[in-house]
């Protein structure tokens, strides 16, 4: 015994030893936002949508009367070309802001990119001085779900009981449905068949292989951390937001819109928190557009970063200060609507909604528990130009959701209450269908139940979806 604690204990010394020389031999790595100042180059046009959208995309601006735009189009080729011969490597670009996401461990390199002519600003969004941490669930051994769906109990939870005996079509999401009033939408028909759902998030661990979510309609996937990357191998919040809306196990558990197509896309990166994850956000919404999608839910949001001077000030929350919030407040332009997170910052030091939650023409929501009152936690409003925020209210306590091991749990959190609402969301649009996201948006949120007295913890309360 003696002996192999002694071998242990050297392994682990060696370990550790070998981490920090790692460590210490580690270039760290850069990532700037560059900002151009216009689109002149770019090989696309116009009158040809086609080559940069999909018929899918168009057709929704069309039927909304929507014009493509010169946002619409990709950003300059000749200035991609001039930034690349600088030797930095480029990530990914932003064309409704006409961006570019760049990676360099020579940062003299950016002088040289800030000297060109097409280029109006630079600013660094990122910088990792250590290698990359191993996501929190290792992705090269996956928890084998169980192929029997069961419920799996949360003692924690024992005021709300009551709710799981409840006996519906909808099993243990009943409560969740019942208190939007979605019955009677899915009574008529409308589950969101024929709709596109995009949900931007950090990862869908398991959703590809979990039971009772194999017969979700994933259109496809798409990593803005890693490009080239599995969303299913990284962290479970986007699985368990995905599992609100599209679950479709009668008398168990179905979501709010259990017959929508959906696209998982990984705007977020579980191990850090800095700037370049709204430059990730922006692209994954530009690419949620060129795919067709109707409705994004995203329960994302920034306001404290690992570097206190990258911190979101409040005088910022006005919709546009954040490339995250301002493509957000395009996105009804463009004949989406996005269901965003109010965020759970209430009873921290930041207290209040969060970027890109701020954003014009979109549906900000905030948490109640399953008796329609606030939660603690769900964050406040309003927005640093006076608008209404969150603007509606949905179940974000005690929601029933997937776990990674393919059973059934309970979880809080605005994360949950915004996808709960989006799939309703879905339902009404499919309902609806000459509707634009405007109108959509608007009725949703003048059928809340404190829509005559709109503040900034209600909004407008919790949208009644039979009306």
């Amino acid at each position: 015994m003696k002996t192999f604690l002694l071998s242990a204990a050297f392994a682990l010394t060696a370990t550790i030893a070998a981490h920090a020389q790692e460590q210490s031999e580690f270039t760290p790595i850069y990532k700037y936002r560059i900002c151009l100042k216009d689109k002149k180059g770019t090989e696309f046009s116009l009158k040809h949508p086609e080559q940069f959208l999909s018929q899918k995309s168009i057709e929704r601006r069309r039927r909304q009367k929507l014009k493509v735009n010169k946002t619409d189009l990709p950003v300059s080729r000749t200035y991609l070309n001039e930034i690349q011969a600088t030797g930095v490597k480029i990530l990914s670009t932003s064309k409704w802001n006409n961006t570019v996401l760049v990676q360099t461990t020579d940062t003299s390199l950016i002088s040289q990119i800030a000297a060109l002519k097409c280029v109006t600003n630079t600013k660094r969004v990122a910088i990792y001085t250590r290698p990359e941490n191993k996501d929190t669930i290792d992705r090269f051994q996956r928890i084998v779900p169980d192929s029997v769906p069961r419920y799996k109990s949360r003692s924690q939870y024992n005021n709300y009981a009551k709710f799981d005996s409840l006996q519906s079509i909808y099993g243990l999401a009943t409560r969740q449905i019942e208190q939007l009033n979605g019955a009677p939408l899915h009574e008529k028909g409308y589950r969101g068949k024929g709709m596109t759902i995009a949900i931007i998030d950090g990862g869908f661990y398991n959703a590809d292989i979990i039971p009772m979510l194999k017969n979700v309609r994933i259109l496809g996937t798409k990593d803005f951390v890693t490009p080239g990357g599995n969303v299913y191998e990284n962290e479970s919040h986007g699985m368990m937001v995905l599992s609100c809306m599209a679950t479709n196990t009668p008398n168990l558990f179905v979501g709010t819109a259990p017959e929508a197509s959906y696209w998982l896309i990984r705007s977020e990166d579980g191990d850090t928190e800095q700037i370049v994850e709204e430059d990730n956000w922006a692209a994954a919404i530009e690419f949620a557009d060129s795919v067709g999608a109707d409705i994004v839910n995203t329960s994302l949001g920034y306001s404290i970063l690992d570097r206190k001077e990258d911190n979101v000030k409040y005088w910022e929350m006005d919709g546009h200060q954040h490339i995250a919030s301002n493509s957000a407040s395009m996105m009804a332009s463009k004949g989406m609507i996005l269901c965003n997170s109010a965020g759970n910052e209430a009873m921290k030091a930041w207290k209040l909604i969060s970027v890109p939650a701020d954003a014009d023409d979109v549906l900000t929501v905030g948490a109640v528990n399953p008796h329609g009152v606030n939660t603690l936690f769900s964050s406040l409003g309003n927005t640093s130009d006076g608008r209404i925020k969150p603007d509606v209210m949905s179940q974000g306590e005690y929601c029933t959701v997937m776990n990674v091991d393919g059973t059934i749990t309970h979880a809080n959190g605005t994360s949950f209450a915004s996808p709960i609402l989006c799939g309703m969301v879905a339902c009404y649009w499919q309902a609806n269908p000459t509707k634009t996201a405007h109108q959509i948006m608007e009725e949703i949120r003048q059928r809340g139940n404190n829509v005559e007295h709109p503040n900034n913890v209600f909004g407008y309360g919790i949208p009644d979806f039979g009306k």
